[in-house]
């Protein structure tokens, strides 16, 4: 019987990204955000709905739930970088400015460390809107499921 040595990263679809890599994607945030992350969360808070009530806070405005502003970061970490098969193991993650109705935003991430041993990845994140204000900043761990 002969033995295979693997390594960590065996399996993975895009293979073990290199420290350094890098990858976003961008979207302009529309009403529509703010229903289907309520359908899905029962996130009803009136700074989403409210007009009115909204214009008068500090945030002058209706803003999309911050789970719209990070679910970017899924896409990206889903698709592009470490790619296909890759969950959030953790997150830290601050909220440093609201993001408004018809905003683009920009979700950055950027490879920090790679286990060898291991599909586990530590990525520097951030949401940016098209004015370069970060309003969103932190890190992420992920572990990306071999599917090959």
């Amino acid at each position: 019987m002969q033995t295979t040595i693997r390594s960590g990263w065996s399996g993975v679809r895009f293979g073990q990204p290199e420290v350094g890599a890098s990858a976003e994607r961008r979207r302009i945030t529309r009403a529509s955000d703010i229903i289907a992350f309520s359908d899905m969360t029962g996130d009803r808070n009136p700074l989403h709905y409210d007009d009115v009530l909204s214009a008068r806070t500090v945030f002058g405005r209706l803003i999309v739930q911050g789970g719209v502003t990070s679910g970017l970061l899924n896409a990206v970490v889903a698709e592009d970088l470490p790619g296909p098969g890759s969950v959030f193991l953790g997150v830290e993650w601050k909220f440093l400015k609201a993001v408004g109705i018809g905003e683009e935003i920009v979700a950055r991430a950027e490879v920090l460390s790679v286990r060898e041993d291991k599909p586990i990845c530590t990525l520097s994140t951030t949401v940016a809107n098209s004015a370069g204000e970060i309003c969103l900043s932190g890190t992420a761990t992920t572990y990306t499921v071999p599917l090959d």
